[in-house]
């Protein structure tokens, strides 16, 4: 503007005066000398800690924060950059103005850290230092370390997880709910039981925490018992074992109920046929032939509990002759759903009979004519239910179709390895098993799998990765169809290890 306007301007400039003590010129400030000579008469890092030992567990990679809590920490975190300032005293005295580390060798027992402070010195001048503390480890084990060396069996906690049903499917998903909270990072030892798993816990507190965590995904009931160990009479000291027993309910997804009248009048007169859609810390149960659903947490079905009609291992495989949709598709606890009258008739039978069956369904959306779909066989089963037989003059559908069934496509991809895969739990297994029973197991985790990619909603809640191993082909893209569910690359996390970070930067991307 004053340009514009012609007016002159004096530029302004910054004066410069001379260092009191080696006379160069310098920008002025209070002290009147310029930063070397400033720092040769005043040393802010007076005072402050240099080297500092620390305490450290080489066997759960914790270190000791006094008097008694152990943190953990990997190398060059966030977390252990916290504990290392919070173990510096006189730190308060100085202004932190940023921390950072330094590498050293993995193995030489040394951490450093370069701390960059400032502080007022002559006349309300600031200096900023930097200057680097060199931390000491020290290996000293923790007390839940030191007494699993010493006797490996000596647990003070134990929770015993059950469910009485013919499969795992239950343990399989649950104990991915358990890798991705990490809920049982404090377990000593894990065993697989006959019908269950057994986490054993050094602390009480651990393992009730542990009992927490299993009731806020599942409905489940449990009971505490304890066992007298030890007992000083002179310090008046008492050691306990204590057991938790977990029972998770019998009832899981894709199994066929038949309510109690008491339990389905209380609902509303639901059913009282009805199938399981899903279980967390409640049942959720459906109507196949009105779409009707509800909710049962623990507490209402434990009051008055109840067994399944038929399960998902006894599932027949029918074929869809014909399918007229009668209501449009609606959304039914956060799964869409479509009531539709078919026409089916069972694999077995083809070339033996010619048994049809004119059923109502609630897949309509899903089905079509041609398709396969998995169901219970109520026209050929041998029912002996005391609910079943409260209902005088109930009739029972020929068959009640659960799931569309991939089980032909399938066949083209058998022995391909998937695209991604899981982590497992590090249990201790029973060797001594009969092969058969090894057989059946394997065969329950690949349904398992299965199921996850069929439905998306039961892998929300887990943790899938990327498989390095496996090759995409062009040619295995043409083949196999592509109504085939499967799992998006999106949804898969990257598995990394800090060998492959070491090795170079490449796996980082991914």
């Amino acid at each position: 503007m004053e340009q514009d306007t012609g007016m002159f301007t004096v530029p302004q400039t910054i004066g410069s005066v001379l260092c009191c003590k080696c006379g160069i010129p310098m920008a002025p400030n209070a002290a009147n000398m310029c930063v070397t000579c400033l720092r040769s008469e005043v040393d802010i890092t007076e005072g402050l800690q240099k080297n500092v030992i620390i305490m450290h567990c080489p066997e759960c990679d914790s270190y000791l924060q006094p008097p008694r809590t152990w943190i953990k920490a990997q190398l060059e975190s966030k977390e252990l950059l916290t504990f290392c300032v919070k173990r510096l005293k006189n730190l308060n005295k100085v202004r932190l103005v940023h921390a950072e580390f330094v590498w050293t060798e993995p193995h030489s027992k040394r951490i450093k850290v370069r701390l960059k402070v400032q502080k007022e010195v002559l006349n309300g001048a600031i200096l900023e230092q930097s200057y680097i503390i060199e931390y000491v480890q020290q290996d000293h084990m923790c007390e839940s370390c030191s007494r699993v060396a010493a006797n490996p069996d000596q647990w003070v906690a134990a929770v015993q997880l059950r469910q009485h049903v013919s499969h795992r499917r239950t343990f399989f998903y649950l104990e991915q709910l358990i890798l991705k909270h990490d809920a049982a990072a404090r377990a000593i030892k894990i065993k697989q039981m006959e019908q269950g798993i057994d986490f054993f816990f050094s602390n009480r507190s651990h393992g009730l925490k542990f009992v927490e965590f299993v009731g806020k995904v599942a409905p489940v009931r449990s009971r505490t018992d304890k066992q007298l160990v030890s007992h000083d009479i002179k310090s008046n000291n008492y050691n306990y074992k204590h057991t938790f027993s977990v029972e998770i309910s019998p009832i899981c997804r894709e199994d066929l109920i038949c309510l109690p009248p008491k339990v389905a009048l209380s609902l509303g007169n639901l059913g009282p046929l009805v199938i399981c859609s899903k279980v967390t810390n409640s049942i959720a149960l459906l109507d196949p032939f009105t779409l009707r659903h509800c909710f049962l947490d623990a507490d209402q079905y434990w009051r008055s509990s109840f067994k399944c009609l038929l399960t998902s291992r006894q599932l027949v495989e029918y074929i869809v002759l014909d399918v007229e949709v009668v209501s449009s598709e609606v959304n039914v606890g956060g799964s869409k759903y479509a009531l539709a009258d078919a026409q089916v008739a069972r694999v077995s039978d083809f070339g033996k009979n010619d048994i049809i069956f004119n059923i109502k369904t609630h897949l309509g959306h899903l089905l079509s004519p041609g398709d396969y779909a998995l169901g219970y066989d109520l026209y050929g089963a041998n029912n002996n239910d005391i609910d079943l037989e409260k209902y005088k003059g109930l009739v029972l559908p020929e068959a009640i179709l659960v799931k569309k069934s991939y089980e032909e496509k399938r066949q083209k991809k058998r022995g391909k390895p998937r695209s991604w895969k899981l982590k497992t739990l590090n249990m201790e297994v029973d060797d001594t098993k009969v092969r058969g029973d090894q057989e059946k197991m394997s065969n329950e985790y690949e349904q398992f799998l299965r199921d996850l990619e069929e439905n998306p909603e039961l892998r929300f809640n887990i943790s899938l990765y990327r498989n390095k191993e496996y090759q995409p082909s062009e040619m295995a893209s043409v083949t196999d169809g592509e109504d085939l569910p499967s799992v998006p690359l999106d949804e898969l996390l990257a598995d990394l290890d800090l060998s492959d970070v070491e090795d170079g930067g490449d796996s980082m991307r991914e």
